[in-house]
């Protein structure tokens, strides 16, 4: 029996020229570019939801 997905959820989305280069130039050591969206992607929920409730 496998490990249990973490991430069920996909999306695919297109992004501007050169956004990929811009993201990888500012990932940390051993950093991987997903974790870096997805941590984004949860951040701006929180602060939307944080708006919202205002």
């Amino acid at each position: 029996m496998g490990r249990k997905k973490q991430w069920t959820e996909r999306i695919q989305l297109p992004l501007a020229e050169g956004t990929t280069e811009r993201i990888d130039a500012l990932l940390r050591d051993d950093e991987v570019r997903l974790d870096m969206i997805r941590e984004a992607i949860e951040r701006e929920i929180k602060r939307r939801s944080k708006l919202s409730k205002e």
